[in-house]
């Protein structure tokens, strides 16, 4: 007489308390046209060097080498032709966005004409006025009185030492935040005291563009935060976004 095997006393594992595998959304990819050649670059790549934004944003970066006069209507029509491609052609292309100056005393010719050409063409835009160097001083200090370049670059360089462009990006990574609060604050008195663009400095819209960027990642300190980032002259193409 065959034996009856007795019970093992374990349970059987069931297959439905297995670790289901777990997936990952896909990365948002932002294409960036800046006309900076050092201080945007070096400010976005020390962006995309952050943890969470490099886990879950892709960003590209088209920089341009220099254009006759009219930067920002330049860029823009780059912009906006690469979202065209990117549409026509079913790229990955989530956002597109172009970082330009306004300059003062002497501001850049169609700096209108170039905003308009982007809201119709699905390109978003991050302007500072007067400049880059205000949005970087906004992150150690608060500044609503009106300024001319050399004084945001005094400005900056009064909290980063900085005697030209470029940057220290330890500097200025743990203080974004603080930076796009303090622009967000001085667009609410703008717009309180009716002041419209250009004449809105100082600003900087650098503020949205961050939004946009920290906004496609999961909700973390500030302190981590990454980005993949390629450089190319306006004129070349490229629909895939590199990784870090």
């Amino acid at each position: 007489m065959a034996r009856t095997p007795k019970p093992s006393g374990r349970r059987e594992r069931s297959s439905s308390l297995r670790r289901s595998r777990a997936t990952r959304p896909p990365k948002r990819t932002f294409l960036v046209f800046c006309e900076g050649v050092r201080t945007e670059p070096e400010y976005l790549s020390a962006l995309r060097r952050e943890p969470s934004i490099r886990a879950e944003a892709a960003v590209e970066i088209k920089i341009d080498m220099g254009s006759a006069g009219s930067v920002p209507m330049t860029l823009v029509a780059a912009a906006a032709e690469a979202r065209r491609r990117a549409t026509d052609e079913e790229a990955e292309i989530d956002e597109v966005w172009c970082i330009f100056d306004v300059e003062w005393q002497r501001n850049h010719p169609e700096l209108r004409e170039a905003i308009d050409l982007a809201s119709r063409s699905d390109v978003r835009v991050a302007v500072s006025n007067p400049n880059f160097e205000l949005w970087l001083a906004l992150h150690f200090c608060e500044h609503a009185r009106w300024l001319d370049n050399p004084a945001a670059l005094k400005l900056r360089s009064a909290y980063d030492g900085a005697c030209d462009k470029g940057l220290v990006p330890e500097l200025y990574m743990p203080k974004r935040q603080a930076a796009a609060d303090r622009a967000a604050a001085l667009d609410v008195k703008h717009d309180s005291d009716g002041t419209l663009f250009p004449h809105n400095n100082p600003s900087s819209r650098m503020h949205r563009f961050l939004a946009a960027i920290e906004g496609s990642c999961p909700r973390t300190p500030m302190a981590s935060s990454q980005t993949s980032i390629a450089t190319a002259s306006v004129g070349t193409w490229s629909s895939t976004a590199t990784g870090a």
